[in-house]
């Protein structure tokens, strides 16, 4: 039996004591890392309307409020009944427009049957400002490591639970987004953090970024513009998008 020091055991006592709130230091992407529960959401209800103040990016009609990731090229991913679909091989789309803070709102389904498995079944992202991505990804029945899954700030925090539909079914993100924000001497001054719902169930609960989305390694913060394009990804998966509207927050009584 392994015999603890009395400074060892006070350490484990105080962590105890808080109930557990401190995470262990998981590798970034670690497939030891515990997956959140699966839950099953709520029934699926009509495509929410956008209010009438929200900046609608697709109707279901075109992709005019959108270009290519290669700025000034046009968005080439297909459109028809209603969604638009990623065109594998033909790179991320972002919003003509730029945005901070916002409230975002979009419908997502997977490809059905389904093909592959982990990381390489129905994968996209939305990237807030280009940088911060919320995972899209096929987690019905599809294993993979926590903080990659559907619903996960990429690499850097899990889902609280899997609120995952079957691959085909429509399913929805509703996301607040708070933008950073940078001191004069590039520090940052406030993180980036996210409140979002995945199917009407809350998985993240203003919940700080560590810093840009990256692959394979620790996330850390550059200063960018305080408005930037919101972005979703090809990564060779057909998903589709639909209904995608946002509305810009003032965060700051000097915006506005």
């Amino acid at each position: 039996m392994k015999r603890f020091s009395l400074g060892t055991i006070l350490c484990l006592s105080l962590l105890a004591a808080k109930g557990g709130a401190q995470q262990a230091p998981w590798p970034v992407n670690s497939l030891e890392r515990p997956r959140p529960p699966v839950i099953r959401p709520g029934a699926p209800v009509p495509s929410t309307p956008p209010p009438s103040d929200a900046i609608v990016l697709f109707d279901g009609t075109g992709l005019s409020a959108w270009e290519s990731e290669e700025e000034g090229k046009p968005a080439v991913w297909t459109v028809w009944n209603g969604y638009m679909e990623v065109k594998p091989g033909s790179g991320a789309i972002q919003t003509r427009r730029a945005f901070g803070s916002i409230q975002l709102h979009l419908e997502w389904a997977e490809p059905a049957p389904p093909n592959g498995e982990g990381q390489h079944r129905g994968n996209s992202g939305v990237f807030l400002m280009s940088r911060y991505e919320i995972q899209v990804l096929d987690s019905w029945r599809n294993d993979t490591y926590a903080d990659g899954q559907a619903g996960a700030m990429y690499g850097q925090r899990p889902p609280l639970v899997n609120a995952s539909r079957p691959p085909g079914a429509w399913q929805s993100y509703d996301i607040v987004f708070i933008r950073p924000r940078f001191a004069p001497d590039g520090s940052v001054a406030s993180p980036a953090r996210v409140t979002v719902f995945h199917n009407g169930v809350v998985v993240h609960d203003d919940e700080a970024f560590t810093g840009r989305t990256v692959h394979g390694r620790a996330a850390t913060y550059e200063t960018h513009l305080d408005r930037l394009p919101l972005l979703l990804q090809d990564h060779g998966s057909r998903v589709r998008f639909r209904n995608v509207w946002v509305r810009e927050l003032v965060d700051d009584p000097g915006e506005g």
